[in-house]
């Protein structure tokens, strides 16, 4: 996948502009709070996601203005193709080689991005929901339907847990727990299925790239740890048991906390270095080769999945990480457009490049 232009009208700090990417590495330099990530997010924003840094829609616009637009013309699918994407305060439209779409997750199946960021080199020590938020993300860019079990499964989830709230003052609702609990059992089971096949084939790409980073020195595993005791080669059917048997373990908990306490919303990653848990016991370096060893992994199951290379995003990580770590990832980038953003240019031997420079939002 290439991009080809990427034009954008009143998006952020960024000054209205029409840019042309190299189809190699593409450097975008400047001081900080000038806009560099603010140009990633432009072209993450196309793969149908949310913004990678947690941004609501309405903060894409630029200050003082009422609405902005993205567009991108990009190479795919053996063709060139067109999408834009429209703001105004919530709304959002999507278009698609001019076709209007009724949800952003359609972008997933004609374009594809993988987005380091400093937030992920902080994935292992950090707490379980920005490890849920990588996997799932990871899952809908590859099936545009997990987005809308995710969507159906937090909406139930809100509504059970205002009744939870609720039940002091009308206990006569437990009565219709039941009705929740159904739900989201089915749901729940089919997103950790979900979950747990995607996790498989990730876990034997990221150990050959971790085995590349440590040369060989280290394992490593991961583990799919559950509110309700499912293991990873469990099958759907069995999933819904143990979940069932989890919402009625918890119950009484749930009563007491008004919350829902079992559920994938609840569920968690452990990452084990030769073994020992690299989140209590791994040094920096350790999480930050898992962390890159999931990227690549996340690329190469992309590449696999469409075909074709995504585009990599690499937000000022390059200064994160020593450099090995960095020529590691950059060889292992290597047939994917890429874009890096970083107070100074890095040096790059590949005659397929082309900096920019931002300065309060002006690209050059």
């Amino acid at each position: 996948m290439i991009v080809k232009s990427l034009e954008f009208t009143d998006f952020r700090n960024l000054k209205d502009n029409i840019i042309y990417p190299a189809e190699g590495v593409n450097i975008i330099f400047g001081d900080n709070a000038q806009g560099k990530t603010n140009l990633l997010e432009a072209v993450w924003l196309f793969s149908g996601g949310h913004s990678f840094r947690g941004a609501k829609e309405n903060e894409l616009t630029k200050f003082g203005s009422n609405k902005s637009e993205i567009k991108m013309n990009f190479f795919s699918q053996g063709r060139d193709q067109t999408a834009v994407i429209k703001y105004s305060g919530s709304k959002k439209e999507v278009f698609i080689n001019s076709v209007p779409k009724t949800s952003s997750a359609y972008l997933s199946q004609c374009f594809s991005a993988v987005v380091f960021s400093p937030e992920h080199l902080s994935l292992v020590k950090n707490g379980p929901s920005l490890r849920r938020k990588f996997i799932d993300g990871a899952i809908c860019q590859q099936d545009v339907k997990f987005a809308v079990l995710l969507s159906k499964y937090s909406r139930t989830l809100m509504e059970r847990n205002a009744l939870l709230k609720d039940f002091y003052k009308h206990p006569e609702l437990k009565e219709t727990l039941c009705i929740w609990d159904d739900s989201l059992i089915l749901l729940g089971a089919k997103i950790i299925k979900k979950r747990l096949d995607y996790l498989r084939n990730l876990q034997l790409s990221a150990q050959k790239f971790h085995q590349g980073i440590s040369s060989g020195q280290e394992e490593l595993e991961i583990i799919y740890t559950s509110t309700a005791g499912i293991d990873i080669n469990d099958s759907e059917a069995l999933i819904r048991e143990k979940l069932t048997a989890g919402f009625k373990k918890c119950e009484k908990e749930d009563f007491k906390l008004s919350c829902t306490n079992c559920g994938p919303h609840r569920d968690d990653l452990d990452f084990l270095i030769n073994g020992i848990k690299a989140k209590t016991f791994g040094s920096q370096g350790q999480q930050r080769s898992i962390i890159l060893s999931l990227k690549l992994a996340e690329a190469q199951m992309l590449w696999e999945y469409f075909e074709e290379p995504p585009v990599v995003l690499l937000d000022d990580v390059l200064s994160e990480i020593d450099r090995n770590r960095q020529e590691f990832l950059l060889s292992n980038t290597q047939g994917c457009q890429t874009f890096i953003t970083g107070c100074e240019p890095p040096v790059i031997e590949n005659g397929n490049t082309k900096i920019f420079t931002i300065e309060k939002g002006e690209v050059r």
